[in-house]
């Protein structure tokens, strides 16, 4: 870990909310609306999602999976997502989904008309909207953990299907 905690502290609840209690709990907010939320399906959700997380390299992040009514996606979701310009295994949504991840990640500069013709004849306005707070996000928030370190330090809430604390993606 890139910070100090304190003998007995969470790290979590430690970084995100006594070390920065004007900012921790707002981010840890908007963090836990992007999944209780979102209209978006879920593989379309998982894909933007794990995309980001792959690029973060965040351990917890890569780990994690949504669930939503019972449902998650299938074990080899995570590989069809690393391979989404060429897996058999996702429709046109799901595929622009981790597309505009990768790029809003990585080349935001780099969307161009072209992108934006094939998301706008998928996704509603609202849709892309909700993607990319969705997206900006995971990425902060993957990127802050991975950054300082806390990545390794998260553990996967007990019981029910949503995220617990302020770090999940």
């Amino acid at each position: 870990m890139r910070v100090d905690i304190p003998e007995g502290k969470d790290p979590i609840t430690y970084v995100w909310g006594e070390m920065v209690p004007g900012i921790g709990p707002a981010a840890s907010h908007f963090s836990l609306a992007v999944y209780a939320h979102t209209t978006l399906g879920l593989r379309e959700f998982e894909a933007a999602r794990l995309r980001v997380a792959q690029i973060n390299g965040c351990a917890f992040c890569l780990d994690w999976r949504t669930e939503r009514d019972g449902q998650k996606v299938e074990p080899e979701f995570a590989d069809a997502v690393t391979n989404w310009r060429t897996t058999d295994a996702f429709d046109e949504r799901t595929r622009l989904a981790a597309e505009y991840a990768e790029r809003y990640a990585v080349d935001h500069h780099g969307i161009d008309d072209e992108f934006w013709a094939r998301m706008t004849a998928h996704y509603s306005q609202l849709e892309i909207v909700e993607l990319s707070m969705s997206i900006g996000s995971w990425l902060a928030f993957g990127r802050l953990n991975r950054v300082l370190g806390l990545d390794t330090v998260c553990v996967l809430p007990s019981g029910g299907s949503s995220p617990a604390k302020p770090h999940r993606q």
